[in-house]
């Protein structure tokens, strides 16, 4: 018996093999995407008091999944007004139609592809699953900033901030992520969106940290704790591993893919090759892992080989697409002394922060920096077939760009944290108490008891008049 599929596509050019492999490109940056989720949920596994793990990972969960769906409702369509900028009179209303079009009850989000005409929206998979993959990143966002103030903001506080980052960031997206923005657009360069997703967090750290202080046993001795322990140092390292394993295909779902033969451009419409973006995100962490180890060791540090890592990755992030290999090797290497810096400035300031600020304000500022330097004057920006002032590859990589970009960035961040900030304090502050600190949050929030005590004061003396044993 054979069966016979009728051909029942109005718009058989956007279902096509071609279609399809790209598709299957993006689908495969969201699955990155989640692989991430679950590297940052272990390394925060390894790195919380354990009275506190259960609620710390299930408040990154509900985070994550805040920010996934307030992208679905109208955060893709403010990152996707940009390239509809040449098309209507001003920005604003660029976004307000393209709002009609993808909200989350828009037409084209909710349309088969095969029923749209190309000529109203290209592509309309590889844009349909863009959702889906940029969502993933909205999650991301509070799942990083949940770092800076976990054990201390109280639940509804840290879900009411996901919603806004949410907003706030996707908007950033619209100028500094893409091509045709508002920053991209006059010769802003950011391959993988550190501005919207690291810097941007790290701009609301910067306040957070200032607003929620620090967690009992940090820094100094509580009467419940006497110092804060991390339980297993080698359970982050595992999720380092796993955010790297993850992120390749991220980088691939970064590149635009123009037909008849798939010549790759990054998402800024920079020129580069799938094998070039590939070995500088390998060599971006080499850099960063080897330097941080280095200073690991002459420090007798641990977390360094950790924070090297990232710091390589985050600086080198910036310009996956248009760096050598060997120069991105050489700017990675360099991240983990800029981190080193910050986080030993913080430490003698007595700033319960460890991650965010050393990384995501340190070196991404440091990245985006030194792109400015390295790769002034390559060309970018625009989109293929648009008309002046958006035609493609009209602006070029500048270094004052870089700067004004890393200004737009964290003052997002920092005026987005602060409003919050004033909110929250006319409601009593909504942080967790000291005494519900030491307790652990597993208890006071779940009724969770882990297999530990707190290490209060009077354990402490025992532990050292009989020498630890």
């Amino acid at each position: 018996m054979s069966f016979v599929l009728a051909q029942t596509a109005q718009f058989p050019e956007q279902v096509t093999t071609n279609q399809l492999v790209q598709n299957v490109v993006y689908a495969s940056g969201a699955v990155g995407a989640i692989m991430v989720l679950v590297g940052l949920i272990l390394i925060d596994a390894g790195g919380l008091r354990r009275r506190s793990i259960a609620n710390a990972v299930a408040e990154k969960f509900v985070g994550f999944f805040i920010g996934f769906a307030v992208y679905f409702l109208i955060g893709f369509s403010l990152w996707a007004a940009q390239y509809m900028r040449p098309f209507y009179g001003s920005s604003w209303e660029a976004m307000v139609e393209t709002a009609k079009l993808f909200w989350a009850g828009g037409s084209l989000s909710n349309d088969l592809a095969q029923n749209v005409d190309p000529a109203v929206w290209p592509a309309l998979n590889s844009f349909q699953i863009f959702i889906f993959f940029l969502a993933c990143f909205a999650g991301l966002i509070n799942v990083l900033l949940h770092f800076a103030v976990s054990e201390r903001m109280k639940p509804i506080a840290f879900y009411i901030t996901c919603a806004v980052a949410t907003v706030v960031s996707s908007a950033l997206s619209y100028a500094t992520w893409g091509s045709s923005g508002w920053l991209t657009n006059e010769g802003f360069h950011d391959f993988f969106g550190v501005g919207f997703v690291y810097m941007f967090t790290g701009g609301m750290a910067l306040v957070f940290v200032w607003a929620y202080g620090r967690r009992p046993g940090m820094y100094a001795a509580h009467a419940k704790v006497a110092e804060y322990r991390t339980p297993n140092q080698g359970l982050v390292m595992a999720g380092v591993a796993i955010v790297f394993a993850g992120l390749p295909m991220v980088i691939l779902s970064c590149l635009y893919f123009f037909d008849p033969e798939a010549l790759a451009v990054s998402v800024t419409m920079a020129d580069t090759s799938v094998g070039i973006a590939f070995n500088n995100y390998g060599m971006a962490w080499a850099g960063g892992t080897l330097a941080g180890a280095a200073i690991a060791y002459a420090t007798k540090k641990y977390s360094y080989i950790a924070l090297g890592a990232f710091g390589g990755y985050v600086a080198g992030a910036v310009a996956m697409d248009v760096y050598k290999p060997w120069q991105m090797f050489l700017v990675a290497a360099g991240a983990p002394f800029v981190a080193l810096a910050i986080y030993e400035l913080m430490k003698k300031r007595g700033i319960d922060e460890h991650k965010l600020i050393p990384l995501f304000v340190g070196c991404g500022a440091y990245g985006m920096i030194m792109v400015g330097l390295i790769s002034a004057g390559t060309p970018k920006g625009g989109y293929a077939g648009y008309d002046a002032p958006w035609d493609f590859q009209h602006a070029e990589i500048s270094l004052v760009m870089q700067l004004i970009g890393i200004a737009v960035i964290l003052g997002a961040g920092i005026g987005t944290a602060l409003v919050l900030t004033l909110i929250f304090r006319l409601f009593g502050g909504l942080r967790h108490d000291d005494d519900a600190q030491a307790d652990g949050l597993d208890s006071a929030i779940w009724g969770l008891e882990p297999d530990v005590q707190p290490i209060g004061e009077h354990e402490s003396k025992v532990g050292s008049a009989s020498g630890g044993h």
